[in-house]
């Protein structure tokens, strides 16, 4: 039974650690929402079907959460107490930062080129790299290395920022 005090892995019964059985995420999540859907409270009244409603929300929300590696990432922080603080702190090492510049730099200049093979190679790279971090920001959380990991969850969302601009580019040629 699901109650309010849970976070999102008691909520699907799973351990609260980054590294996630994406199957059983799946199955308890159809477990859990076939519980709390408000389709089963569709004779019941008014507030049972608007609590019905949140539930299911949150559910939802919470699903998204664990789904998603670099959401899941930032939860677990959040649960340690560390903010991620990815609005604010955009301190990162100098060897990323410069990075991102030549990153920003190859995506203008392949898009004014209007060079879509120079953009997919590109966004190839990304999600490559993207991947690398990934594994590195599993073992970081993994050994409560929490900021490195807040680090590393800040770097991801620049290179998830950039993946999207590619696409957008991407698009922009493919429709001229």
């Amino acid at each position: 039974m699901v109650t309010l005090n849970q976070n999102h892995f008691e909520l699907f019964n799973l351990p609260s650690q980054f590294a996630l059985d994406a199957k059983a995420l799946d199955e308890s999540y159809r477990a859990v929402q076939a519980e709390v859907h408000p389709d089963r409270f569709a004779a019941a009244g008014s507030a049972q079907k608007r609590v019905a409603m949140q539930w299911a929300t949150r559910v939802n929300e919470a699903y998204r959460t664990l789904k998603n590696p670099l959401a899941r990432a930032s939860y677990v922080l959040h649960l340690r107490g560390i903010d991620v603080g990815a609005e604010d702190n955009t301190a990162m090492e100098s060897a990323f930062l410069m990075q991102q510049i030549e990153w920003r730099e190859q995506i203008e200049d392949a898009a004014h080129a209007r060079n879509a093979a120079e953009l997919e190679r590109l966004l190839d790279a990304l999600r490559a790299e993207r991947q690398v971090r990934l594994t590195k920001l599993g073992a970081s959380l993994d050994s409560h290395a929490d900021q490195p990991a807040a680090e590393a969850v800040r770097q991801l969302m620049f290179i998830e920022r950039l993946e999207s601009e590619v696409d957008t580019q991407l698009e922009r040629l493919e429709s001229a």
